[in-house]
């Protein structure tokens, strides 16, 4: 008699599963591009800084141009960043106190699911410091 009474419910779990499969996947895959542009945010920051720092310091001849983009370059490279997505300005390179150095590193981030939050296939990121000589 209790074999009557149970429904047969085989399916269910693979149904409910299908229908939440698209939903987990959104998280995780959102999660993880989540952290992939903060992290590369953070690093494009620290790099800016690094070349800022590098050309403000007081010594002669004052760093060049060519040599704070270098600074910049090394610590992008090391880090990972496709150097090919990245542009460098420098302004102020040279200068005497209380002139400003403005380092600003542009990069384009290519995410890793095209579209997956609506915003396509790249997102603009900028790290800018901005130091008076010393």
């Amino acid at each position: 008699m209790p074999r009557m009474t149970q429904r047969n419910e085989r399916g269910a779990v693979a149904t409910e599963f299908a229908l939440l499969l698209p939903v987990l996947l959104l998280i995780l895959f959102g999660t993880i591009e989540f952290g992939l542009i903060m992290f590369t945010r953070e690093v494009i920051t620290n790099a800016s800084r690094e070349g800022a720092r590098a050309g403000i310091v007081q010594r002669v001849p004052k760093p060049t141009t060519g040599e704070i983009t270098a600074v910049v370059t090394n610590y992008l490279t090391g880090s990972g960043i496709n150097m090919g997505a990245v542009n460098i300005a420098v302004a102020g390179a040279g200068g005497i106190n209380p002139a400003t150095l403005t380092v600003t590193v542009n990069y384009t981030y290519t995410f890793i699911v095209p579209g997956l939050f609506g915003l396509g296939n790249t997102l603009p990121l900028t790290g800018q410091t901005v130091m008076r000589h010393e």
